[in-house]
């Protein structure tokens, strides 16, 4: 019979690559978890990982293992809410993850119309760019993540995850007010082609929306100013450093004295929830999804 904690590790070290992350993510020392995977190995009869450098790779019978253990704990998560659907109802904690923006225009309205509906549900928010928040989800730490699609991100047939869209939201180009092409016709964004940009660090999703964008105009985006924090983007904008994309609801609340703002034409942010697969019915969870998504609809 194989030990649904090690499956558990399995993913763990599948998911973030080295033994020592992974023991991290699980609350574990790096020892306890080479003995779950070598117990694990034991149970199996085969090498479920081989070592890739620093790290470690999933074997072919590794990633046959870590489909069906996707597929197994997915569906303890589905007992799970099924139990906690039957015995208490919606009362309780949800800890979710989600980047600042989002947090502002869709978590908060959420909570505070959940708090008159439901007033025995408590929502505990961590604040986490877009990436990490998935991490989280993954690891136990949230229960639910609020997320940007960028290029590597789990897609909707992973079967770790069950997704849903909540909205999308344009870029608005900002320039310095004195930019030749602050108030030129409208422009593609190769015209930026040469400029200085400004934006969040690689890893964090906008900066690859950003750059796949501009990669489909024919050039890649020189950053040589980065920023996670979009007013500190717009106040090097306004102070001549260069240009940027921002996202249109990020700029709702910031200082534009200094800057010219533009559409931008094309790249959008695409922001979804995410929960792990099996716990989408889980009575605590499903009325922040259903408020989640009449929030975001809000938005229009």
């Amino acid at each position: 019979m194989i030990d649904t904690r090690r499956l558990r590790t399995l993913r763990a070290v599948a998911d973030h690559g080295t033994v020592t992350a992974a023991a991290a993510a699980l609350h574990l020392t790096p020892s306890a978890v080479s003995q779950q995977l070598g117990a694990l190995e034991h149970e199996v009869g085969q090498r479920l990982f081989t070592r890739d450098g620093r790290g470690v790779r999933l074997t072919a019978v590794g990633k046959i293992m870590l489909k069906h253990a996707n597929e197994v704990l997915a569906q303890l998560e589905r007992a799970e809410a099924e139990v906690a659907a039957y015995s208490t109802g919606a009362a309780g904690e949800v800890v979710v993850a989600s980047f600042a923006t989002a947090i502002g225009v869709v978590l908060a309205p959420a909570i505070a119309a959940l708090r008159v509906r439901l007033p025995e549900l408590t929502i505990r928010v961590l604040d986490a760019e877009g990436d990490h928040s998935l991490t989280m989800l993954l690891d136990h730490t949230a229960d639910l993540a609020i997320a940007v699609e960028y290029r590597g991100a789990p897609d909707a047939a992973d079967q770790r995850l069950f997704r849903l869209a909540l909205y999308a939201e344009p870029f608005d180009l900002v320039l310095p007010r004195d930019h030749p092409l602050a108030t030129a016709p409208p422009l593609a964004l190769d015209a930026l082609a040469g400029e200085t940009w400004i934006g969040p660090y690689p890893g964090n999703p906008v900066h690859d929306v950003i750059a796949f964008a501009c990669e489909q105009q024919g050039f890649t985006p020189s950053f040589a100013h980065s920023s996670d924090d979009f007013r500190a983007v717009v106040a090097l904008v306004g102070a001549g450093a260069g240009v940027a994309l921002v996202p249109r609801l990020a700029m709702r609340d910031l200082d534009r004295s200094g800057v010219a703002v533009r559409q931008a034409p094309g790249p959008e942010r695409r922001v979804f929830a995410a929960l792990r697969r099996g716990t989408e019915e889980h009575p605590l969870l499903r009325p922040v999804v259903d408020e989640l998504r009449r929030t975001a609809h809000a938005l229009g």
